[in-house]
């Protein structure tokens, strides 16, 4: 039965809800609740459970919530789709299973603002190594954790397509390094994943499903949150509903952690915001926040497809008859092609010499197909998703309609800037440049997608206006800053939200900018760290590791740069 009051009610049982469960339970001395509004992430799924799967949730109701934007301005009018997890574990249980820090000079940038000095790379580290079992890594490699919750294997990337995509990122002129996590992101590597055993290692199987029998910490799921109530501005629970009815639950602090789309929506629902904005819609402000919703960053992504002319990649995997015996594979073994994310290997370079650190992201897969499942026409194939890691194009979301069940306004604004046209053009182009580099010669079939008619900067540009997708990385909005900064929303220093009391926020909408590559690692550590300034513990000490700056580092003996720039081999699954 479940009590009308806990010290902490948790919104959303996602990654970073996941993370902060555990964390705040820990001891037993503090009573938690997490409410999650999809349903349960059951271990006989196989749609969750199996790696290769991954095509099936997105899209589908039963796992997605199926966010869309509003018509970009700048794509012709498309409306962008959004999966965002229905489930426990939230995105973690739906995602590629990339697992990427960024890089250390995103969290120099975080650090640089006013009032963000605790968030530099130097504070981030020890938490990133506090979540990590990190099985490729040295024991003593100062960069990676190795006793967390979190078990982190390297993609195997020995299909032949990775191994000469690898060689030919090199001759077109790219470093190769051991760890894209470790002491420099620069360059191409194997990944590391996600995915233990054969098997998707969501933040929920990570952090939350081992600890359900504690007693200090209650699970539901279908529990909509529909408002934060308050007394003033203080938080003192919250309103959901399940099972048809509403319920009120009160709270010592209420923690939202529901996402950079859930949780600036709920904000909105319950009076922090733009006051004018929640006037508009009969909603009496609380705190008039105007940075709520605003500062919507995300990553866009392309296919660049090839057909194969060698029978070696995975393409054939995907004909349906062959699903019956694939999934008896990873039934009775945990092995087999079912067994892998595909996204096994990739890498960061910089576009041009102007830009400090890699603006561009590539993951390799030997096999042509879309995230929804959408299979290129070709008998065997290969291709790479490319995109701008730090574009400057800017959105904003904001509730349409006081029903929390009505998805919110969301525009990202991309390809608005002049920036993000340019890397864009870069990103193919660079691409192009890798593909038909001679270590790929002997597999090249040519391109598939685009295709040979999209050749000018405007024919890709109008290329990918039409065909680019989200590359899910939704964040920032509720951006962490001083309450001197007219538009943030978060205090960096207790993860408190400005203009009250009882009230937190921890997850991908507190980032002030997003980080380059998948976010999900982001998520884990900003939760972690989060966990410790709620409760009030001593942060963990800042740990000051030199890492990998272009044209800054120093050589070494032999005079290639450090951690694999002059590596004359691939990177192998151990790397």
């Amino acid at each position: 039965m479940t009590k009308t009051h806990y010290d902490y009610v948790v919104v959303g049982g996602g990654s970073a809800g996941s993370v902060l469960a555990n964390r705040l339970s820990e001891g037993g001395q503090s009573s938690v609740l997490v409410l999650e509004a999809g349903r349960s992430d059951y271990p006989w799924d196989l749609f969750i459970q199996m790696p290769a799967a991954l095509t099936f949730p997105s899209g589908n109701p039963l796992y997605d919530w199926r966010y869309q934007s509003d018509p970009e301005p700048h794509m012709g009018g498309r409306r962008v789709a959004h999966a965002r997890g229905k489930v426990l574990g939230g995105s973690s249980s739906i995602n590629g299973m990339i697992f990427q820090r960024g890089n250390p000079l995103d969290y120099e940038r975080w650090g640089a603002d006013a009032g963000m000095e605790s968030w530099d790379f130097a504070h981030c580290l020890p938490y990133f190594r506090r979540m990590e079992n990190t099985l490729a890594a040295d024991p003593d490699d100062e960069f990676r954790g190795h006793d967390g919750p979190l078990v982190l294997e390297r993609g195997p990337a020995t299909n032949p397509l990775f191994q000469s995509f690898f060689q030919a990122a090199r001759q077109a002129g790219f470093p190769l390094t051991d760890d894209v996590n470790g002491y420099r992101q620069e360059g191409f590597a194997a990944f590391d994943r996600n995915v233990h055993k054969g098997q998707r290692l969501s933040a929920s199987r990570a952090y939350l499903r081992p600890n359900f029998n504690r007693p200090n910490l209650t699970v539901l799921t279908r529990a909509l949150v529909t408002k934060v109530n308050f007394e003033g501005n203080v938080a003192t629970g919250v309103t959901y509903r399940r099972n048809g009815k509403l319920h009120t639950v009160n709270a010592g602090e209420v923690v939202l952690s529901g996402g950079a789309i859930n949780t600036p929506q709920l904000l909105q629902l319950s009076g922090v915001g733009d006051a004018q904005l929640l006037l508009s819609l009969g909603i009496k402000p609380v705190v008039n926040l105007p940075g709520v919703g605003e500062n919507l960053q995300d990553h866009l992504e392309v296919y660049i497809q090839h057909a194969c002319t060698q029978p070696v990649s995975m393409q054939p995997n995907l004909d349906l008859w062959r699903y019956p015996f694939i999934g008896l594979e990873w039934l009775f073994g945990r092995k087999g092609p079912a067994s892998t994310n595909h996204f096994e290997g990739g890498g960061f370079v910089r576009s041009n010499e102007d830009v400090a650190y890699p603006n561009l992201m590539f993951h390799f897969l030997p096999v042509a197909v879309r995230y929804d499942g959408q299979k290129a026409e070709a008998k065997h194939g290969y291709q790479v998703h490319i995109g701008p890691m730090y574009s400057d194009a800017r959105g904003s979301l904001k509730i349409k309609s006081t029903d929390p069940a009505v998805h919110p306004s969301m525009v990202f604004n991309y390809l608005s800037t002049e920036q993000d046209r340019r890397e864009w053009v870069e990103a193919v182009r660079i691409s192009r440049d890798i593909l038909g580099q001679s270590a790929m010669a002997p597999f090249n079939g040519g391109e598939i997608s685009p295709g040979r008619s999209v050749q000018t900067d405007q024919e890709i540009l109008d290329w990918v206006a039409a065909d680019a997708e989200t590359a899910l990385h939704p964040s920032c909005t509720a951006k962490m800053g001083p309450e001197s900064d007219p538009m943030a929303v978060v205090n960096p220093l207790d993860m408190s939200v400005h203009g009250t009391k009882g009230l937190r926020v921890a997850d991908a909408s507190a980032m002030p900018y997003v980080t380059n590559g998948n976010i999900y690692a982001p998520v884990m550590m900003l939760a972690e760290r989060a966990s410790d300034l709620i409760l009030g513990n001593a942060p963990l000490a800042a740990q000051h590791t030199e890492f990998y700056r272009h044209g800054i580092s120093p050589l070494e003996k032999d005079g290639t740069e450090r951690n694999g720039a002059g590596t004359a081999a691939a990177p192998a699954a151990g790397a």
